[in-house]
């Protein structure tokens, strides 16, 4: 496998180990929430295997793919492959999650509107036995 950097934005933080399970992630916030704007744009950028637990946005979400293959699944749905130029428009209260493919670093800017009803609320983490299975 060959991994080509072709980021724009810096790599930023390493994202916190409890929200993330498969690897590593890391988030810069491009745009922080702390204006009458009520928005919040990260890039994330997920290791092969990495992805974020279950979770839900009270403001909705939107990713955008700049890179690699990874997934997005809503409870009780089947899983959608993502890859670059791919855009996913998540409704308030939609419990998701979104992570990389086994064998492909993935990147995506993530997209917070509508802060004021809530940035993210986190749930369990999605296990090896729903990953496996997609």
């Amino acid at each position: 496998m060959e991994t080509v950097n072709t980021n724009i934005f810096s790599k930023g933080e390493k994202a916190p180990e409890a929200y993330f399970s498969g690897g590593t992630a890391w988030v810069q916030i491009l745009k922080p929430n702390e204006d009458d704007l009520n928005c919040q744009i990260g890039n994330v950028i997920f290791e092969p295997g990495c992805r974020n637990n279950w979770h839900s946005h009270g403001g909705g979400q939107i990713l955008i793919v700049t890179s690699g293959t990874g997934f997005y699944q809503e409870k009780g749905k089947p899983a959608q492959v993502l890859r670059a130029g791919d855009v996913v428009n998540i409704l308030p209260d939609i419990i998701h999650w979104h992570g990389a493919a086994p064998d492909s670093e993935f990147t995506h800017i993530a997209i917070n509107p509508n802060t004021q009803n809530g940035i993210v609320e986190w749930l369990e983490p999605v296990s090896d036995e729903e990953y496996n299975n997609l």
